[in-house]
């Protein structure tokens, strides 16, 4: 959770992983840069017969945004977070953090800071703190606001990694084996230096999803084979503890995904998107760059020389790319910005787009300032965040305790 951000749903069947083919709009413009999720339904499910609760792989985020079921509404929740490695760019602004200030006014909405996640690969002890507290004060300076939505640190709930260690007892290593995350990263990096945690990670990303009962969870593309393994996590704990107590308890439920048209943010050297991890921070616009800096970095993208701009031309996937990234940025349609761009050559559009980054990021800017120093404010935000989830979480995790037999405190 947390590496790069995907802006679709995935329709995943209960019973098969087909994908459906039925897809829908957002009732918001904003949420054309959508999300991945997955959902958890909190009502109960039946055991015996291994029926859950499906819902239509057409219905739109707006739409079920509340268990109309329920005598009095409850709005479902949506759980996301970013890893403090790196700095937050573009493309994670624009496919998940901006997204999350619309959907923090429909639902019941956690945004926490895996830190967790951060340390399983080799770190920089010195900077885990700082860049903790920096990745809260964006999420602030973006517009998530507190009187809406949890804003915490993964580690200061401390449930994740007790439910972490309870879901790895009924983990198949071959499942943790097949992961593709795994097997490129440990190729890279080499075996010695390897640590286990990159193998049992994808079991602590089923923790942050489970414990809060996660109705949609905002991830990377990366990350649908993690979500693939939190499903069949879910209904293996159901399957192995399903005793009478545990059904009671509610279970863990079953997810469903829903797909929603992508928007991915592209880098701005060659035909990847922008990435964190990345070599060449030429290839991306982060949310702190400098004037200065962005200028620097937009004269020196690569483009080519065919007159005019235009999208979907095959042979100009550099055009397309930054026709995109102007195009999410100034919050435009596609439509618009073609036509608005058709005749500009390059030293026509390079300004264009330079100011409209500068012009956007810079209130953010501002505000990440004003948040960094505060830092009693800050701690407050985290610990009333952590508070509140550590509250829904403790819950999960008691009932997962009394269902796998242990002796209640």
């Amino acid at each position: 959770m947390g590496h790069s951000f995907l802006s679709h749903f995935l329709v995943l069947s209960c019973s098969t992983p087909g994908f459906s083919s039925s897809l829908s709009r957002a009732g918001t413009k904003h949420l054309k840069s959508s999300i991945t999720n997955l959902a958890f339904s909190r009502r109960g499910i039946r055991f015996g017969g291994k029926s859950f609760r499906c819902c239509s792989s057409s219905v739109s985020v707006s739409q079920s945004a509340v268990s109309e079921n329920s005598p009095s509404p409850v709005k479902k929740r949506v759980v996301s977070g970013v890893q403090p490695t790196g700095s937050i760019h573009l493309g994670n602004y624009l496919g998940a953090v901006k997204n999350w200030i619309s959907l923090q006014d429909t639902y019941d909405t956690f945004f926490f800071i895996v830190d967790l996640h951060a340390i399983t690969l080799p770190y920089d002890t010195q900077q885990l703190s700082r860049t903790t507290r920096e990745t809260a004060a964006i999420y602030l300076a973006c517009g998530v606001d507190t009187s809406k939505a949890s804003v915490f640190v993964q580690s200061h709930v401390r449930a994740h990694v007790e439910l972490m260690w309870l879901l790895s007892s009924a983990t198949p290593i071959g499942w943790l084996q097949r992961m593709i995350q795994f097997k490129e990263k440990s190729r890279k990096a080499g075996d010695e230096n390897v640590g286990v945690a990159l193998l049992t990670y994808p079991v602590l990303m089923a923790s942050d999803i489970l414990l809060y009962q996660s109705d949609f969870v905002p991830v990377g593309e990366d990350q649908k084979q993690h979500l693939e393994l939190t499903r069949e996590l879910a209904e293996r704990v159901n399957y192995l503890y399903g005793g009478r107590k545990w059904k009671k308890l509610g279970g863990f439920q079953s997810p469903l995904y829903h797909r929603l048209e992508p928007g991915l943010c592209p880098s701005l050297m060659g035909l990847s998107k922008m990435s964190k991890s990345a070599l060449s921070d030429l290839s991306r616009i982060n949310l702190l760059d400098s004037k200065d800096l962005i200028v620097n970095k937009i004269k020196r993208c690569k483009t080519d020389s065919f007159p005019g701009l235009e999208f979907g031309n095959p042979e100009r996937p550099e055009c397309n790319n930054l026709l995109s990234v102007y195009q999410l940025i100034s919050d435009k349609t596609k439509e618009e910005v073609a036509q608005e761009c058709q005749n500009m050559n390059w030293g026509t559009f390079k300004p264009l787009l330079t100011d409209a980054l500068i012009n956007h990021l810079h209130p953010i800017q501002v505000r990440y300032e004003e948040f960094m120093s505060d830092s009693a404010y800050l701690d407050k935000v985290l610990e009333e965040g952590a508070e509140r989830a550590a509250d829904i979480a403790d819950t999960t995790l008691n009932n997962v305790y009394q269902a796998m037999g242990f002796l209640r405190r």
